[in-house]
């Protein structure tokens, strides 16, 4: 079959159904009565069961917590594998909702995945997708274009965006240009954690389209902002928060490193064009502390959506942009950030809706990135423009009438590479240009290349993936 053939997203929201059938459709009604959580242990893992869905349980539309982090690998939570990071927040988030194992971002860099999570689509729909990832001004996230975030207030839905957004530069591209009603964050791909200090040396830190003046460290100052969102009353109105710690992301300062962020913002005022890069810089160490501390923060946003009483209807998403970076305990995946082998867009994905999912739940459904982008679409009774379907298909059908997901095609295409997979099957070409195929079913980490073995599968993944790219814009240049 053909990689998300357009039908899977106009049959999921298409045709006559309004807002009102489509949530009828996905069992919104009257709020859940609340029910326990699973009971906490040490580790995730040997408390899961495979993923089940309840279809007796209904609810209202719910709150959606987005929570990203930023070049965080698949493996570098410790309900994940990490041996040396400990993250009991996120542990504790899976252990009360669903852990995804083959969950995959929509791109291996950080623009074009925020594209493909704001719009529902292949990043290369779009010509700041192509960018990977936008650093000028001249690409950007168009304002006409349709996004969760513009979907969602036109259904009646609060939005904000808290932290990074990087699909795009003022004038001409904003949050507050595309759908969400709050912003408050940086624009760019990177910034010095105290200074605020982007790429160019420019000032970043914005709250709507003004600048903000705070000098403590970053992190910090978005979890407040975050736990303020949470803990307000919406009155009768649901809300939408995308918030997008830049956290693990360089440069290596960790909260307090006041001398390093001392002596990066020198280096930048100065005029180094990649100070930010902090490629002299940084440790396991640094990282584990910077992990941890994203792990921390998290919790703290969530105490507070528990004490604001909003806990049970409030779908609340953890996931990061792409693979893990120089530091990230990738093992046992092969590449990493800016690579389309396993370890560049295989990402941790935890969800949990108390009033409608179980806890201590895993799976093992391949997804990615705009599955999420059409899964809270219908979860919020809306449906996609028709000019613009989308690439993801929905997992609502999945996730809470147990319906079994169809066997479809995820594909990535970055400047240079090239992926596709179908169930366990994966097509890669990465720079060397020579196809390979793995079965990742055995083989997790891409080394048993199967190519010569089975050439009329590779030929069959290889004309799926051209004929999904035919239909994309071309690269520029």
């Amino acid at each position: 079959m053909t990689s998300y053939e357009p039908n899977l997203s106009r049959r999921a929201f298409g045709g006559a159904v309004g807002a009102t059938a489509a949530a009828a459709a996905v069992g919104l009604g009257a709020a859940a009565p609340a029910h326990a959580a699973p009971a906490e242990a040490q580790h995730a893992g040997p408390q899961e069961r495979e993923f089940r869905a309840d279809r007796g349980r209904r609810s209202r539309r719910p709150n959606i917590l987005f929570i990203l982090g930023d070049d965080l690998g698949w493996a570098d939570l410790s309900s994940y594998g990490s041996p040396n990071i400990k993250t009991p927040n996120l542990d504790r988030l899976a252990r009360q909702g669903v852990r995804f194992t083959d969950a995959y971002s929509g791109s291996a860099t950080c623009s074009p995945t925020r594209f493909s999570l704001y719009t529902g689509r292949y990043p290369g729909r779009a010509k700041g997708g192509l960018a990977e990832p936008i650093a000028d001004k001249t690409v950007g996230l168009e304002p006409t274009h349709p996004t969760l975030a513009s979907l969602l207030r036109d259904s009646g839905y609060a939005t904000a965006l808290i932290g990074k957004w990087h699909c795009g530069y003022l004038p001409d591209y904003s949050p507050t240009k595309s759908g969400w009603g709050e912003f408050f964050g940086n624009f760019g791909g990177a910034l010095e954690y105290y200074s605020k200090l982007g790429l160019g040396g420019e000032y970043d830190l914005y709250e709507g389209d003004a600048e903000y003046k705070d000098l403590r460290y970053y992190t910090r100052i978005l979890t407040e902002r975050a736990a303020t969102y949470v803990s307000r009353d919406h009155g009768d109105k649901p809300w939408l928060l995308n918030l997008n710690f830049t956290t693990p992301h360089w440069p290596w300062i960790a909260d307090g490193d006041t001398e390093a962020s001392a002596e990066v913002t020198r280096r930048i005022k100065a005029g180094d064009g990649r100070a930010l890069w902090h490629q002299d810089g940084g440790s396991i160490e640094k990282y584990k502390q910077m992990v941890e501390d994203l792990d921390r923060s998290v919790g703290e946003v969530l105490k507070a959506l528990k004490r604001s009483g909003q806990e049970e209807d409030t779908l609340v998403f953890f996931s990061s942009d792409n693979g893990g970076e120089r530091f990230s305990h990738n093992w046992p995946l092969s590449g990493n950030k800016a690579s389309l082998q396993e370890g560049g867009i295989r990402v941790p994905n935890i969800v949990r809706w108390p009033a409608r999912l179980d806890g201590g739940q895993v799976s093992h459904v391949p997804v990615f990135t705009p599955d999420w982008t059409a899964t809270l679409l219908e979860l919020a009774g809306t449906r996609a423009n028709p000019a613009y379907p989308l690439d993801g298909v929905s997992l609502a059908g999945y996730l809470l009438r147990g319906e079994k997901p169809a066997e479809r095609n995820l594909f990535w295409r970055v400047r240079g590479e090239r992926a596709l997979r179908r169930g366990d099957w994966k097509y890669y070409r990465g720079k060397t240009g020579r196809d390979q195929l793995f079965n990742l079913a055995g083989d997790i980490r891409e080394q048993a290349d199967k190519a010569a073995l089975d050439p009329a599968r590779l030929a069959e993944l290889r004309a799926a993936w051209e004929k999904t790219d035919a239909g994309l814009l071309p690269y520029p240049g």
